[in-house]
């Protein structure tokens, strides 16, 4: 039997961060994103690991769109990727192409084994 591929996947599949002008890149503001529901794939078990992404930026001439963002986070879900390296692709990825005053992104992942991680990834700012 074969199974249609929903809209969600469908959407994961194309996701390109949108990214917008800041509607007041004259002042100093801090953007906070939390995402509580983030998975990828531990590149030696196979086995899922559970994150709470949290991104935290001041904005300069842009800032980015929310729901490509959470399209972008959940494209990691069948990717094998330790947390240092999804923690640190993020990052470098926003960093690049929103060129904020700061940019903070912290990896808080469940424990496995009995062994929690939080790695965070930021500008000097």
């Amino acid at each position: 039997m074969r199974y249609a591929m929903k809209y969600g996947t469908k959407a994961i599949k194309k996701v390109k961060l949108e990214i917008w002008d800041n509607p007041n890149p004259e002042r100093d503001y801090e953007i906070n994103i939390s995402f509580p529901e983030f998975t990828c794939l531990c590149p030696r078990s196979g086995y899922p690991d559970f994150a709470t992404i949290k991104i935290n930026y001041v904005p300069d001439k842009k800032i980015v769109e929310l729901k490509s963002l959470k399209l972008y986070l959940n494209s990691f879900r069948d990717i094998h990727i330790s947390h240092e390296e999804i923690t640190n692709k993020i990052y470098s990825e926003l960093e690049r192409k929103l060129k904020p005053r700061f940019i903070e992104v912290i990896g808080d992942f469940n424990p496995r084994g009995n062994v929690k991680t939080i790695i965070r990834a930021s500008s000097k700012g």
